[in-house]
């Protein structure tokens, strides 16, 4: 229960039991006690301390001389952490401390960071703290109100204009419902990027090329048109406007389409289609083109399909009471137990706070002894149905450039036992430790296993240059000349995960990890590939090939954040195919997502809204895709009449 006192190394570690035991005696108390059956008050003392001072002595044993420590006062764990984690110069140990705190708000200004001077200074009634926690529509009719009032105000006309231009542009990229103070952290991909996007259209450029990285991302339906209007809007400016998309909407509203293939990897690379939207379908439609599969998808010759069995939910429900975190307002929320939810929303409407910020981890709390702390509700009903959570979001898997997919998907420890067994390997001695770039002995030393030398440009950015030793194989040439199959460890991290298939075939250990990632979509991905150079769809479909890999049961619970993100048709088709698979062998999976066809197929539907912001955090409906169809409330039904 104490567990941040067994971080802090051996010797702390014998100090705090020492105390611990001298203070059992002095309460007095039963150590043997589990920590939920003490009394309140003798917890509150343990914690916080008991309010006069102790002294304590102790001892510790160093070889065969001991050490006395001079009498201390006792004042609780908390005031004794708080201490370490001030006065320690270990940043190390600081942090390690820190997973142990929590974020509050602040007491004196109520979390709006202004001081009572700023926060007392009034436009038309409003503070600034008042302003800001306004969201963007509600702020933009005020600033518009502020031209029709007060001649003292309206003589401050250049401001208000600049004001109000960008929260109109804000507006305008479908960010109406964030408020002003929210901190850009907690943002989206596609949310991040449309306030970038409000910036380039509050400028009034002309000339300028925008290339844009999927803008559409977490965007839903209905947002999705206001985000292809401002990019019409750039164009009509005078601007070129070259977008990379999956979106069919963002593909039919485009001037000039050009599809690359046909495959991924070192299968793609290849121009094979170039020419109007309609002209693309035709081709699709017309089956001209080799692996030509957006024009076929665009023509409606395919179409995602729904292999499994569609099932009826059981009497079993996991159930969230009053989740009231956010814009949630206290709402009731019932997913059924072994099946595929959909949770779906406009942008802003509350889903990412009821499946991640209450739900995962209420349920990583509960079922993996996770320290995160769920948002506030009433409690929840139905974790008793599951034996562990599986969280799969679009983090980074590593910001370092010597985290791959092989070292996150554990593939790596399994080639370099494999190599390990090779038999120069075994003629020279050579351990699996030998086959790691991280490690002396069997890597580049010139580099350090980098595989690149960093220049120091001055005034520039850094430069970096394959290194000159081992030419970016990061490992020393004693170490390359042991070979599986005539490939050497280097080049088997350079191999993509398909043509790892074909070479190690014959080796169940390696299959069981390769075959996983193909299942997810990333056969074209290369096993030696930075992790920093990933996107948030790859880094998502990597973590969940890690959990596929893992053994298997039918009791756990599946929590994916948009897991299209980043896939074209016929990559969602597989991934549908997965979880569906892992729903058919007892698993319950909750997904949010916005993507129309993948709403189409699922088993059971959550639709939050009607709007964004303070305008959402409602269930306007709960049930079968075919209900949500006919819904009249729901702008995701309106999105799937479509």
């Amino acid at each position: 229960a104490l567990k941040p006192l067994r971080i802090g190394g051996k010797s702390l570690i014998i100090r705090h039991n020492a105390l611990l035991k001298q203070l059992a005696e002095q309460l007095p108390f039963d150590p043997t006690t589990s920590w939920e059956d003490l009394p309140d008050e003798t917890r509150r003392e343990i914690l916080y301390g008991t309010g006069e001072e102790r002294l304590f002595e102790f001892k510790l044993t160093r070889g065969r001389r001991k050490k006395a420590i001079e009498p201390m006062p006792f004042g609780g764990i908390i005031p004794l952490l708080d201490k370490a984690s001030r006065e320690t110069k270990s940043e190390g140990y600081r942090a390690r401390l820190m997973m142990y705190q929590a974020d509050q708000e602040c007491r004196s200004c109520g979390g709006h960071r202004f001081s009572p001077r700023s926060a007392n200074v009034f436009v038309e009634g409003k503070s600034l703290p008042e302003f800001l926690g306004m969201d963007v529509a509600s702020g933009l009719e005020f600033i518009r109100s502020l031209e029709k009032a007060d001649t003292k105000v309206s003589t401050y006309g250049e401001v208000i204009e600049g004001i109000e231009q960008r929260l109109f542009f804000l507006k305008e990229v479908g960010l109406d419902y964030m408020t002003l103070d929210r901190a850009y952290g907690t943002l989206s991909g596609g949310e991040a990027q449309r306030v970038r996007l409000a910036t380039q259209v509050g400028m009034s450029l002309v000339g300028v090329v925008y290339v844009l990285d999927e803008p559409s991302i977490g965007l839903h339906s209905k947002d999705n048109v206001k985000l292809i209007e401002t990019m019409k809007g750039l164009r009509d400016a005078g601007n070129s406007v070259v977008v990379v998309e999956h979106d069919e909407e963002t593909m039919r509203a485009a001037d000039h389409l050009i599809e690359i293939g046909p495959g991924a990897g070192a299968n793609g690379g290849r121009v094979l289609f170039e020419g109007l939207p309609e002209d693309c379908g035709k081709v699709g439609k017309n089956g001209e083109g080799e692996g030509f599969e957006t024009g076929a998808y665009l023509s409606g010759k395919k179409k995602l399909d729904k292999k499994a069995k569609t099932l009826e939910p059981r009497d079993e429900w996991l159930e969230i009471k009053e989740a009231s975190m956010h814009n949630l307002r206290g709402v009731d929320a019932k997913f059924p137990v072994g099946l595929l939810t959909c949770v779906t929303g406009v942008s802003g409407s509350g889903k990412s706070t009821l499946v991640n910020g209450i739900l995962a981890k209420a349920a990583a709390r509960k079922l993996n002894r996770s320290k995160d702390i769920p948002g506030p509700h009433g409690g929840i009903q139905g974790l008793d149905h599951f034996e562990r959570v599986v969280r799969v979001s679009q983090d980074p898997i590593g910001q370092s450039p010597r985290s791959n997919p092989a070292t996150y998907t554990k593939l790596f420890d399994v080639l370099r036992d494999l190599y390990a067994k090779t038999s120069l390997a075994k003629i020279r001695g050579y351990k699996a430790s030998r086959f790691s770039f991280n490690i002396q002995g069997g890597r580049c030393e010139k580099c350090k296993g980098e595989g690149a030398i960093k220049l120091d440009m001055l005034f520039m950015s850094d430069a970096y240059v394959d290194c000159p030793s081992c030419h970016g194989t990061r490992y020393n040439r004693e170490t390359l000349e042991a070979r599986f199959g005539g490939k050497n460890i280097a080049e088997a991290l350079d191999m993509s995960v398909n043509e790892a298939q074909a070479h190690f075939k014959n080796v169940p250990r390696v299959m069981d990890k390769l075959n996983t990632l193909d299942a997810v979509g990333l056969g074209y991905l290369k096993l030696g590939q930075a992790a920093n150079t990933l996107s948030g769809g790859e880094a998502q479909r990597l973590k969940l090939s890690l959990e596929l890999s893992k053994r298997s049961t039918d009791r756990t619970l599946y929590v994916l954040d948009e897991p299209t993100t980043g896939l074209h048709w016929s990559d969602v088709q597989k991934l549908m195919d997965l979880l569906f698979k892992l729903r058919d062998q007892g698993s319950t999976v909750v997904v949010i997502e916005h993507h129309t066809d993948f709403i189409g197929l699922a088993d059971w539907v959550i639709d939050l809204g009607p709007g964004g912001g303070t305008r959402g955090g409602e269930i306007v409906y709960a049930g079968d895709v075919a209900g949500l169809r006919r819904s009249r409330k729901s702008e995701t039904g309106v999105a799937l009449r479509k």
